[in-house]
């Protein structure tokens, strides 16, 4: 019989919102990372993310919480709780009950930064802190560049086998449609990974019209990096400008929720606008192209590649340390489904 046991789920920061979709006074149940929890912005507008479940009477903060200052408190009983998970007021007691009245966190609250426009949580299995930071990337916080545009989906995978997918450079012919495999330098440092590559695009002019005559071209460069499993970036220069951050979140081991955060230059001619319209629309196209094969793949730890397949084992090495208790290691796992 077939072994369908998962990778399971990486430690890193990972987007559970856009800023855009919190307005103060807000609270949202999330389920990510095979656990419910609740998300709220607090009246001083401050993101915060804690476990969903009362340690009162078990209620879901999450459905019928309220935000009150700074804290939410529960719909069961109103007992309020702080954004750091700490019991603030039971309001119909006497004395507070002794496990909350210490001061100490009753519900576990999760690391959470704002940047980039997006609300970011850290997750461990373990609970332990940060061991590095979300990139603040500048294209998301210049006036010089346009508001954001976003393309989501959620599907079945594992967050590892949607990562690999941008170091697999044969399947960019035979699943994209590409003339050529993309060829590009690749270097990992510590938590990051970053490539860097070059190709041709047609010559653009002052007046945003293109080369015709199949003679003039000029450099096109896209440089990708990820800083974790959960955070990617892009940048297309050269011909023209586009910007995409990337976000991978797991809701569970079998299922994840990917969001494309796309920016441009105000300033652009016409030419360099449709150029760069039609790359954001080939990069979402590319998604709806991978998924079927995301979806109905099986995950082969110890593959039988050839010498055109892509730094696949570098990516798989680097990768493995997200993983905290070392599973990620392709000489410990069977073949074993990705979905």
């Amino acid at each position: 019989m077939e072994n369908t046991a998962q990778l399971p789920i990486p430690f890193g920061w990972y987007c559970v919102s856009l800023s855009r979709d919190l307005q103060p006074g807000e609270v949202k149940p999330l389920r990510y990372f095979d656990r419910e929890m609740v998300m709220f912005r607090t009246e001083a507008g401050e993101a915060k993310v804690l476990d969903a479940y009362c340690p009162h009477l078990g209620a879901h903060l999450g459905h019928g919480g309220k935000v009150t200052g700074e804290n939410i408190a529960c719909p069961f009983h109103a007992w309020e709780f702080s954004g750091e998970g700490v019991c603030k007021t039971v309001p119909y007691a006497a004395n507070m009950p002794p496990k909350v009245a210490n001061g100490k966190p009753c519900i576990y609250a999760y690391p959470t930064v704002e940047k980039n426009q997006s609300i970011w949580v850290w997750y461990h299995p373990e609970q332990i802190a940060p061991l590095f930071e979300v990139e603040q990337l500048h294209e998301l916080h210049s006036d010089d560049w346009t508001d954001i545009s976003t393309y989501e989906w959620t599907f079945r995978s594992h967050i590892q086998e949607t990562a690999e997918n941008g170091c697999d450079a044969t399947h960019f012919m035979y699943v994209h449609g590409n003339q050529d495999v993309p060829k590009g330098e690749v270097k990992h440092e510590g938590f990051q990974r970053h490539a860097h590559f070059v190709s041709k695009a047609p010559e653009i002019f002052e007046d945003g019209t293109f080369d015709t005559t199949g003679t003039l071209f000029r450099d096109s460069f896209l440089d990708t990096s990820s800083n974790g499993p959960g955070q990617t970036w892009q940048r297309f220069s050269g011909v023209f400008e586009t910007f995409m951050m990337g976000t991978v979140t797991p809701i569970d081991e079998k299922t994840v929720h990917l969001r494309f955060i796309f920016t441009q230059p105000k300033e652009m001619n016409e030419g360099q606008e449709i150029m760069s319209q039609a790359v954001i629309q080939n990069v979402a196209l590319q998604v709806q192209q991978d998924m079927p094969i995301w979806e109905h793949k099986v995950y082969r730890p110890q593959p039988i590649l050839c010498d055109g397949d892509g730094p696949i084992n570098q990516f798989r090495k680097w990768f493995s340390q997200f993983y905290a208790d070392g599973s990620g290691s392709s000489e410990s796992k069977k073949d074993t489904k990705a979905a």
